[in-house]
């Protein structure tokens, strides 16, 4: 399975975009576009629907060696065996998250400051996201918090950094030149008239 050092576009199958049926076909897609990690994020369904999509995704990324992390939910993880756990600042600790798996997952946290970022990589986080870099409409009640903390929260938190919110192919340089090595997309990648093409660009442009 690739490593989290490895990974630098990471992608997320938000079921607010991608009707469940579709899954599979977006996966598919995004590995051959080079998509190093893929989250699944499904607000608002039962942790039975997302573990049945998320055994129906893991047999794609498990052949790619591509990680596959769900959103929110860890007891899908005992279920499925997904490579990790994503959480949120009001969601379970890091702790509760690995308990609730029973086995050893990778787990990573949002953050939007970088006191937050520094908090999480004290609780155990695997890796971390921050942002949102830019406004974005998967997560409107967050204001962005812009460009300016990426190099700073670079510095100070040694984990895997994975900047989020907003990033699409016409600001990508934008935050790579303010000291991204990694970065998430959702809306821009789930939308682009061909994702191959969409992720191609963008991990061309992380290399």
């Amino acid at each position: 399975m690739r490593t989290l050092s490895e990974c630098r576009l990471y992608g997320i199958i938000d079921v607010g975009y991608v009707e469940s049926s579709d899954g599979t076909r977006v996966v598919e897609r995004m590995i051959k576009g080079g998509v190093d990690l893929i989250q699944l994020r499904g607000k608002g369904r039962s942790i039975d629907q997302l573990a049945d999509l998320a055994a129906e995704l893991h047999e794609l990324t498990a052949e790619s060696s591509t990680p596959l992390i769900v959103n929110d939910y860890a007891e899908i993880a005992s279920r499925v065996p997904v490579e990790g756990v994503h959480v949120g600042q009001d969601d379970d600790s890091i702790e509760v998250a690995r308990r609730k798996a029973g086995r050893q997952i990778l787990v990573g946290k949002s953050t939007h400051s970088v006191a937050q970022a520094l908090a999480a990589q004290r609780e155990g986080a695997d890796y971390i996201g921050f942002g949102p870099i830019f406004a974005t409409p998967t997560k409107p009640d967050y204001p962005p918090i812009g460009l300016a903390d990426i190099r700073r929260v670079h510095e100070e938190v040694s984990l895997p950094i994975f900047c989020i919110g907003g990033i699409n192919i016409d600001n990508l340089q934008s935050v790579i030149d303010a000291g991204a090595k990694r970065v998430v997309m959702v809306s821009a990648l789930l939308k682009a008239h061909s994702i191959v093409d969409y992720a191609r660009c963008a991990t061309d442009m992380l290399a």
